[in-house]
């Protein structure tokens, strides 16, 4: 592998007027093609595609045998593409219950329920105390709102810091943020692979193994 907007407090956010949902679908692997159910409600903002299939290109087969863990879920995408390409199972963490039932659906939708656990909770609490994840190595997305950045800086810096120094050898992190957030500012930042995609800029990062 080469050397990654909902809003940052919940509130209701509508379409502009006349504009219908912008289709979510799966770009590569075994279920290329198929589509999510996506009401296109602001908050969850899913990856662009041409952002996630760049991604996607760049991970190439890394994804393999990886345990899927999706920080900030949304719609879901990126763990259900990383289970198309080849990981293992996915963990998918959503704070907003309504988006986190729509997870369950696609992923029963697709076939895939018995490998993807959704859980309803907020993601920065949730770290605090996570189970026992899988001792096999990650590949973990980090794909928050953008205001995040900016709002709950130091909460993602600590966050990122935590799961770089429990994450398994061999583990993968993915961070997606815009060009407001300063790459440099990320744990270990010399180790980054950073690509921009205006307006998404993403990182990928790798941990050796020994």
């Amino acid at each position: 592998m080469a050397r990654g907007r909902r809003s940052a407090k919940y509130m209701p956010h509508k379409r502009p007027a006349g504009r219908r949902p912008v289709g979510v679908r799966i770009i590569g692997g075994r279920l290329r093609g198929r589509k999510l159910e996506y009401s296109g409600d602001l908050r969850t903002r899913p990856m662009k595609d041409r952002v996630r299939e760049a991604l996607f290109n760049l991970l190439g087969r890394a994804v393999d045998d990886k345990v899927a863990i999706d920080l900030f879920a949304g719609t879901g995408a990126l763990a259900i593409e990383a289970l198309s390409r080849g990981a293992l199972r996915a963990i998918l963490i959503e704070r907003h219950r309504a988006t986190a039932e729509a997870i369950r659906r696609n992923a029963a939708m697709l076939g895939v329920d018995a490998l993807a656990e959704v859980i309803t909770a907020d993601t920065f609490l949730w770290a605090k105390s996570p189970p026992d994840l899988d001792p096999r190595p990650w590949l973990v997305f980090c794909s928050p709102p953008y205001d995040f950045y900016i709002s709950r800086k130091t909460d993602l810096l600590g966050l990122l810091h935590h799961l770089i120094e429990i994450s398994p050898p061999g583990s993968l992190l993915v961070v997606e943020a815009d060009d407001r957030f300063d790459f440099r500012e990320l744990p270990d930042a010399d180790h980054w692979d950073i690509r921009a995609y205006p307006p998404t800029v993403l990182g990928i990062w790798e941990k050796q193994v020994v």
